[in-house]
């Protein structure tokens, strides 16, 4: 009786790990473009990768006049010199208003489980608030909030729609 109750919770164990395993979102490896280490940039060109800065510098009609949103390279939280840019001139427009309040979101691509994009994202937001606090802007006026994968602003699974959604932007309230 012992050993076959033994056997029962055992073929369980094992099947939930398989039902598991067989289930998790496997991460899709960034193809050749070299390092992938938080504030690793790549460039656009041989390799069809598309950095932070080849995105910011496109064009993009939604973005909003008052507050500019900032990408992030692959895998990384760490603020390019673009969005740092862009983050200064985030900074002047609150300083120019001090009732707005603004809440960060952190984005990622569809690329990683959705655990890990929604710390990523919360990551990306917090390093995006602590830049904006040190040009200034009070602490208690920014709050940040994560989306993970879940708002793509490009569906497509393309390297430069990756690029578009790896992104912090600004909801004033």
């Amino acid at each position: 009786m012992q050993k076959s109750f033994s056997r029962m919770i055992l073929l369980i164990a094992v099947l939930a790990m398989v039902t598991a395993i067989g289930c998790a979102k496997q991460p899709v490896s960034d193809d050749g473009s070299g390092s992938t280490a938080a504030g690793s940039t790549s460039s656009s060109g041989q390799d069809g990768t598309f950095s932070s800065q080849d995105v910011s510098e496109s064009s993009d009609a939604n973005v909003p006049a008052s507050l500019q949103r900032i990408h992030f390279d692959f895998d990384s939280y760490v603020l390019t010199g673009s969005a740092k840019a862009a983050l200064e001139d985030n900074a002047a427009h609150l300083k120019a208003n001090p009732n707005k309040r603004v809440q960060i979101e952190g984005h990622c691509d569809e690329r990683g489980s959705d655990e890990y994009n929604l710390v990523l994202g919360e990551k990306r937001a917090r390093a995006t608030k602590a830049y904006l606090v040190t040009l200034g802007i009070d602490s208690r006026r920014l709050s940040v909030i994560s989306f993970g994968e879940e708002r793509p602003l490009d569906p497509s699974s393309t390297e430069r729609a990756w690029a578009k959604n790896r992104r912090a932007e600004f909801v004033t309230r």
